[in-house]
């Protein structure tokens, strides 16, 4: 059933656009407004950072080329007096003698030949401008020029350092006016002027080489390398300033993100990640101002999760969060887009319906309650526990006209729906208030102990109602007469009536009792043939009540009875007991399927249950067409079934 109907004003709509699911209504502006006036002042600091950064970049850039080049010219000319060093050990082991190097030890001639032997090594490509070899006096002995020869250069400060130090020196120089008319070499030009030591065995200097080179081609090449470096890093500083640009744009984008993710976070819960309580609220006053001038109706759903305390305590808050989640995962995939979904309380959901979705409100409940019954929760060695929801559901104007008013008739009929034993849904409805008291006024005491079944435990309700379906079948088919299927009809609804005695803490427990518990549980059915025993007419239904945890084999419960001392209609629902207690999801474990409930019935006939009855409902149950099933309402009469059918509409 929908919403109620109002009527709307012609000409007037509301544009909710396509949004999120989960939030399709922006927040308030004045928070957003307040952190964006912070953007440009952290918008200037990054654009301060990344010039900085990017001067850095460059003067590190110019500076590397600077050393670089420096360290290059160096090496090259190390590189070049290393070869001339190696010229000149080749040129003296193979052209000059201990005499020629001695003073006065050679003549014309051997001047002559050893002139002419260094004359080849100059010029034709070789760089080498002009050779000389000095005495250790200083005077020159040989050069390629012999009219430099026999000439002393006392003052030449490097030839000096040669000779003392054994050590070669050499000095990159440019080229005078003097040096252009001596070597030959344009004025302005690089120079490397060497001193090239020759040391014999003993360590002392026997001679000086004296080269000049010139030095263009030692530096173009230094040149190359210093441009080829320029090159090199200007490309890194580009792809660096392009990284800069993208790593700052990139923070930038990532402080935005996380300044919108700080002020949404502050509307968010922070399990589900679904709106908090307040903004929920908020976001329903919103709805309801909205629709209030068009006459459109807003609905409201309260879902809270059955048994979450229960779940909490036994299996930690741990299995209480997973299950929060796969609800509100799965009411979200139900929902309208346009519906506000939130988190009202520790187990409860909040649903805000809009105008155009409003009518989709309680089918969407609906569809969840019908997808969790295909969910389960599982930890530990645990069986599967089922999974299902309670619902109430109001709409404005009808049900109030404030937030506060639906929330409060939300809320009751909330309660409404978890006091019916959970896994309902409760839809308030005003209009209908007078004539559920007077049907109220109507019942007499069977139905109220029906009802005080169905407001107990859920679970009772369903499975007194499916043992009732199941042992007036299995009647039919041993051919009982119509008033022991009457009986049993009614003995079936009651025989867990005693529960209404059992601690909820041990009668909704989602785990396995203690020893101590199940002697708790075990005395239901004392309790429950107290509860019925000054009803008339009701002998049989009472040793149903009783008898119904007998064992064929004798070790039942209360009175160990045994074979067919056990009572016929106690047989009968312990039969149909069995079966419901197997095929109906209870808070610690799911329903198992239909087959192997039949086979675990064939296997406790003989020992549990009267071996002629399992085998009449097995049969009937697998061969029969109109053979009750889990959740079919087929097999009991009119009367009864609607003692069942919950009041749909609350106040």
């Amino acid at each position: 059933m929908g919403p109620p109907k109002v009527p709307s004003t012609p000409g007037l709509a509301l544009d909710y656009g396509r949004t999120d699911r989960a939030d399709p209504y922006p927040p308030r502006r004045t928070r957003p407004m307040s952190i964006t006036l912070l953007r440009p002042r952290r918008r200037a600091l990054l654009i301060l950072v990344y010039g900085a950064s990017l001067a850095l970049v460059v003067v590190t850039a110019l500076a590397l080329d600077i050393v670089v080049g420096q360290h290059v010219s160096s090496t090259a000319v190390e590189s070049t007096v290393a070869a001339d060093r190696s010229l000149v050990r080749s040129f003296a082991g193979r052209t000059l003698t201990a005499t020629d190097l001695a003073p006065g030890g050679s003549g014309a001639a051997r001047s002559s030949i050893v002139g002419a032997d260094l004359a080849a090594l100059v010029g034709h490509g070789s760089g080498i401008l002009q050779l000389k070899i000095h005495s250790v006096s200083g005077s020159i002995l040989f050069s390629d020029r012999a009219v430099l020869e026999g000439t002393t250069d006392a003052a030449n400060v490097s030839l000096q350092q040669a000779i003392a130090s054994g050590q070669s020196v050499a000095n990159l120089e440019t080229a005078d006016e003097s040096d252009s008319a001596t070597v030959g070499a344009p004025e302005g030009s690089k120079l490397i002027e060497e001193y090239l030591p020759i040391v014999d065995g003993a360590g002392r200097v026997q001679a000086v080489f004296e080269i000049y080179r010139d030095a263009g081609p030692v530096l173009a090449a230094a040149d190359a390398s210093q441009r080829d470096v320029l090159i090199v890093t200007s490309v890194a500083a580009i792809v660096l300033t392009i990284l800069l640009h993208l790593i700052f744009r990139a923070a930038q984008t990532r402080l935005s993100r996380q300044t919108d993710e700080l002020v949404e976070a502050q509307r968010r819960d922070a399990l589900t990640g679904m709106l908090n309580h307040g903004t929920a609220v908020g976001l329903l006053a919103a709805q309801i101002e909205d629709a209030r001038a068009g006459g459109q109706v807003v609905g409201v759903a309260l879902v809270d999760i059955d048994n979450f305390r229960l779940l909490n305590d036994t299996h930690g808050h741990v299995a209480g969060d997973t299950a929060l989640r796969k609800v509100a995962a799965a009411l979200r995939t139900e929902l309208s887009e346009l519906s506000i979904l939130g988190r009202y309380g520790p187990d409860e959901l909040i649903v805000v319906a809009p105008p155009g979705c409003s009518h989709d409100l309680e089918p969407a409940v609906e569809r969840l309650r019908n997808r969790l019954a295909d969910l389960s929760l599982q930890f530990g060695a645990s069986e599967r526990l089922p999974l299902t929801v309670s619902a109430g559901i109001c709409f404005s104007p009808v049900d109030g006209g404030a937030a506060t008013e639906l929330l409060s008739v939300a809320t009751v009929a909330l309660g409404e729906a978890k006091a019916s034993g959970g896994d309902a849904i409760r839809v308030a409805r005003a209009e209908l208030n007078d004539m559920r008291v007077a049907e109220r006024s109507s019942f007499d005491v069977l139905v109220g102990l029906v009802i005080a079944v169905d407001t107990k435990d859920r679970y009772t309700k369903r499975h007194s109602e499916d043992v009732a379906r199941y042992a007036t079948f299995l009647a039919e088919r041993t051919g009982a007469d119509p008033e022991l299927l009457r009986t049993l009809g009614i003995a079936g609804l009651l025989h867990d009536i005693g529960k209404i005695g059992i601690p909820d803490v041990i009668l909704r427990k989602p785990a396995a009792l203690t020893a101590g518990e199940y002697e708790i549980v075990k005395q239901h059915v004392a309790l429950g043939d107290s509860i019925v025993r000054d009803l008339p007419n009701l002998d049989d239904v009472r040793a149903g009540i009783r008898h119904h945890h007998e064992r064929w084999d004798g070790t039942g419960y209360l009175h160990g009875l045994s074979g067919e001392a056990i009572p016929l209609i106690a047989r009968l629902l312990a039969v149909a007991d069995a079966f419901s207690a197997m095929t109906t999801s209870r808070p610690y474990r799911k329903a198992l399927p239909i087959g192997e409930s039949l086979r675990r019935l064939e296997d406790a006939a003989g020992s549990q249950l009267d071996p002629a009855l399992v085998r009449a409902f097995v049969t009937g149950i697998e061969t029969a067409a109109d053979a009750p099933l889990p959740g079919d309402d087929r097999g009991i009469g009119v009367s009864v079934a609607r003692l069942w059918t919950p009041r749909d509409r609350v106040a």
